[in-house]
């Protein structure tokens, strides 16, 4: 969301040209219907070391361009934004998601049949028409845009908004990610960022708590960019922008016109209206011969959530008691003098029912995991 305001503050009839283009949706059919002018984004985040200089990847140690051939995505996430441009929904994906990726043609040119595995592996084999395919099928929630960002462009953009800030309850020190950082609130670089919301490894809580810290740190960055005018910093937003054009892809759809026109819509989004979750799941340690360990989404709750986003409403739920009704005196009982009132009825408070578990993008950093 802060690139697309980013990029049309800029004036993006100038600047468009330069934003690297996928083909998103090439040969996707029977897609869901679009229910209302709600706009969903799929972001993901793509491990391929393009456009990392020398210095990053040996500060990174993710090994060189040709050592990691190709692309993966560990980092899935559903935007969406409302009908009205002042309330968004960042829903995590999980990579290990089990899932049927429907047939398709190798490169080979021949047919491979419907094959079980994880939701990442769609990206890996087909890249992102296969991704979405396989994502709309079991949202039933159709993708308007796709919006995808490399090792580079998330190191390059965080260093452009001058690092963020992040808070860890415990010590990290995570040999797989290289994050060495101590109990506390520290300001990240582009570096440091993206091992935080890489690593994994170090509470038990694996994937799932990687993608509550992805969460926490994008509301970080909200924050920020509300907080500090980032978005009305022309030196600032220049230098993000730059950062942006050489490592971002987004879907060929996603003109000049929707940019702006978002951009001025989401004016009045702030941090508070932004929540946060990951979808529900039902069993983190499903093993599927041939798979792995897999995870496996919550067939209540699950449907339940993507519904209110087709529908644009609320993943939350506001409950007020209803006031008790006083009793009424009738016609044949013996009137008496009511007693002196001693104030007015106390107003029933209204409570959050938030069986998604989410977060909104203006709460404490340090708040504990969900």
């Amino acid at each position: 969301m802060v690139l697309l305001s980013t990029l049309s503050w800029l004036g993006l009839g100038q600047v468009t040209g330069s934003i690297k283009r996928v083909d998103a949706f090439a040969g996707l059919k029977s897609r869901p219907v679009k229910a209302s002018t709600a706009v969903n984004y799929l972001l993901v985040g793509s491990d391929t070391r393009v456009g990392l200089t020398p210095a990053e990847l040996k500060a990174l140690r993710v090994g060189s361009v040709a050592s990691a051939a190709g692309k993966r995505s560990d980092t899935m996430l559903l935007v969406h934004i409302s009908k009205a441009r002042d309330k968004a929904v960042i829903v995590s994906l999980p990579r290990d998601t089990f899932v049927t990726v429907p047939e398709r043609t190798g490169a080979d040119g021949k047919v491979i049949p419907a094959t079980q595995a994880k939701l990442n592996a769609a990206f890996n084999w087909g890249g992102a028409p296969l991704l979405i395919q396989v994502i709309e099928s079991i949202t039933n929630l159709r993708i308007d845009h796709y919006v995808e960002i490399n090792f580079a462009g998330f190191a390059h953009m965080v260093d452009a908004l001058g690092g963020i800030q992040v808070c860890s309850k415990v010590n990290i020190n995570d040999p797989k990610s290289h994050l060495v950082m101590s109990a506390g609130v520290h300001t990240l670089d582009g570096i440091e960022a993206l091992k935080y919301v890489r690593t994994r490894d170090f509470d038990g809580m694996g994937d799932l708590g990687r993608m509550q810290r992805q969460q926490q740190f994008m509301s970080s960055i909200l924050r920020k960019a509300t907080s500090t005018g980032v978005l009305l910093n022309p030196v600032k937003l220049v230098n993000f922008f730059n950062a942006a054009m050489d490592t971002v892809q987004t879907d060929a759809q996603l003109n000049t016109s929707d940019l702006l026109t978002l951009a001025k819509q989401l004016k009045n989004l702030s941090a508070s209206k932004v929540r946060t979750l990951t979808v529900p799941l039902s069993n983190v340690g499903y093993s599927v011969p041939g798979v792995g360990s897999t995870v496996v989404w919550d067939s209540v709750l699950a449907p339940q959530l993507f519904q209110r986003l087709r529908d644009d409403v609320a993943v939350v739920d506001l409950v007020i008691p209803t006031p008790k009704a006083t009793p009424s005196s009738s016609s044949s009982t013996k009137k008496t003098t009511a007693p002196a009132s001693t104030g007015a009825t106390p107003t029933p408070t209204a409570t959050i029912v938030d069986k998604f578990k989410t977060r909104t993008a203006s709460e404490n950093p340090c708040g504990a995991l969900k």
